[in-house]
């Protein structure tokens, strides 16, 4: 169980700094969509990159995962409640549901519940 948390946090790491980093114009009119402010974007973006590398130490440091797991979860579901609100087609709630599953994964596994 611990390799495919491992992997997880990998996939995690990766996905979001993906995002927020090579594909941030697509960011910043889905926050426009959303009605809210470049500051907002920038902090939650700072926030993202920074638990995915927290998630990348924690390969090394697994004291770090449980609480950066569940904040990444918890900036995903904050994703999936704004996809409602703008009711975007289920084709755009995948990717934020993935990334929620797999924090809560990570979370479950390092905590000792799987």
């Amino acid at each position: 169980m611990e390799n495919l948390s491992t992997l997880a946090q990998v996939i995690l790491s990766i996905s979001v700094t993906i995002v927020w980093v090579f594909r941030r114009d697509n960011i910043t009119l889905e926050f426009k969509q959303y009605e809210l402010s470049s500051l907002t974007e920038n902090i939650v973006g700072a926030l993202k990159i920074s638990l995915a590398t927290v998630l990348i130490l924690g390969i090394w440091y697994s004291e770090l995962l449980i609480i950066s797991s569940l904040c990444m979860a918890f900036l995903m579901i904050c994703a999936q409640y704004f996809h409602f609100k703008v009711s975007n087609p289920f084709s755009k709630k995948v990717p934020s549901l993935l990334l929620l599953i797999l924090s809560l994964f990570i979370a479950a596994t390092n905590s000792g519940i799987l």
